[in-house]
């Protein structure tokens, strides 16, 4: 079933699927993809231009790919690291990205307020804590550094050492985030067509099983799926990140662990993990380690992978000393960009926006407000930002790519447990 694809899903009542796209039709802007990047254009734009017809096309429902099966991080966070966006574009840009990201966070708020979109929206912040002593030297090295007394109050695992914290996050439902914008988008007068599957973009059309719409401005918006489309397998490559979800906790356990506030959490080993308090009491446990499939392919038996679903058990219950029921377990592909640079671009009446690594929630709205600036031929701060008309190169061509990406991820783990070790 549909809305087995994560906890997030299940939990909403019963999806009914939006009317397919009826045959051939015109728009003045096409949109590639249901999720948060494709609406949230939809919805910036819709304001910005109102006379423009938008339509949105969606193989799907929105919300089915990682806009429905995320993490529920709403943060700041960026994948490129400061110092390094610093030396490329210089101080003030790299200011300017990272205030803009930070921004974003709040915008998501202030949005889901403004159209009563109830997605447990709770600004706690992010605490990464450090648990070995390889981990404590690289929080200590951070601006943003607590020590362990506090980074424990915030966050109750084994072994905290200390950690850093940043504001510049919230814990959110992501799939009621995303159903309710795509909700607020039509109340905009945007189209939305779900179960229309895209076989291919050119300039000035969208090709789909059920028709083609011509439209003067075409945007790319699939992130993880972008690779399925005829001509862009190496433009982002499909990366998999899989979750399990607990069964509601009771008090007393909550009030070991803490996250008073909803913060999200995470600690400081290179293979990424990731948590939140869920607003029912849950926690809801995520990392990376599933490997890249050869070709970039993206296929649903890959949502799945016991052996990494085991190792999150695992590692949630390393952290808490706790052995939960797991009542959920899902996946999905997320996009990584060969140079690890998320981009915005408009170029030949094609707009594109991703490549966002898993950080895609506030990512993906700033991404939407800046191309409804482009689109619309509105110069403000966002058109100027670092990501825009960064072009990444493509990815190498199999077998090449297949070799490097999971050497890379296993040579990260590897990494992870040699410091374990020492």
């Amino acid at each position: 079933m549909d809305q087995d694809l994560s906890f997030w899903l299940r939990s909403l009542p019963p999806i009914a699927r939006r009317p397919a796209l009826p045959g051939d039709s015109t728009a003045d802007v096409a949109i590639v993809g249901g999720g948060y990047t494709g609406l949230w254009t939809a919805y910036y734009l819709a304001a910005a231009a109102p006379h423009l017809r938008i339509v949105v096309l969606e193989r799907e429902f929105c919300g089915f790919g990682a806009s429905g099966r995320n993490g529920g991080w709403c943060s700041g966070l960026f994948p490129v690291a400061f110092d390094k966006l610093e030396r490329r574009y210089g101080t003030d840009h790299a200011l300017a990205m990272t205030g803009a990201l930070a921004d974003a966070v709040d915008e998501v708020g202030r949005v889901a307020a403004a159209e009563g979109i109830d997605c447990d929206y709770a600004k706690g912040g992010t605490i990464t804590l450090a648990r070995t002593r390889a981990q404590l030297r690289r929080a200590e090295t951070s601006p943003d550094f607590v020590d362990a007394a506090t980074a424990s109050a915030m966050c109750g695992a084994t072994d905290v050492l200390g950690g850093t914290y940043s504001a510049d996050c919230a814990a959110v439902h992501p799939a009621k985030l995303v159903r309710g914008l795509a909700a607020a988008a039509e109340r905009r007068g945007v189209t939305i067509h779900e179960g229309t599957r895209v076989l291919g973009i050119a300039r000035g059309a969208v090709v789909t099983d059920r028709g083609t719409v011509r439209a003067s401005m075409i945007v790319r918006a699939l992130e993880g799926y972008t690779a399925t489309l005829p001509g862009h397998r190496r433009a982002l490559a499909p990366v998999y990140s899989l979750m399990i979800a607990t069964a509601p906790l009771d008090a007393a356990t909550w009030e070991r662990i803490g996250l008073a506030r909803r913060e999200t959490f995470s600690d400081e080993r290179h293979l990424i993990v990731y948590g939140q308090r869920t607003a029912d009491d849950r926690l809801a446990f995520g990392g990376r380690g599933a490997p890249y499939h050869f070709g970039s392919r993206v296929h649903a038996s890959y949502d799945r992978d016991p052996a990494v679903f085991a190792a999150l058990r695992r590692t949630l219950t390393g952290m808490f000393g706790i052995d939960p029921e797991i009542t959920d377990s899902w996946g999905g592909p997320l996009a990584v960009p060969r140079d690890w640079m998320p981009s915005v671009g408009l170029r030949d009446g094609l707009a594109t926006s991703g490549g966002y690594i898993g950080d895609g929630v506030a990512a993906a709205n700033l991404g939407g407000r800046t191309l409804a600036d482009l689109i619309s031929g509105n110069l403000t701060d966002r058109t100027t930002l670092p990501w825009v008309g960064h072009r990444s190169r493509s990815w190498e061509p199999e077998p090449v790519r297949w070799l490097g990406i999971n050497a890379a991820l296993r040579g990260t783990a590897l990494r992870d447990l040699w410091e374990r070790r020492r």
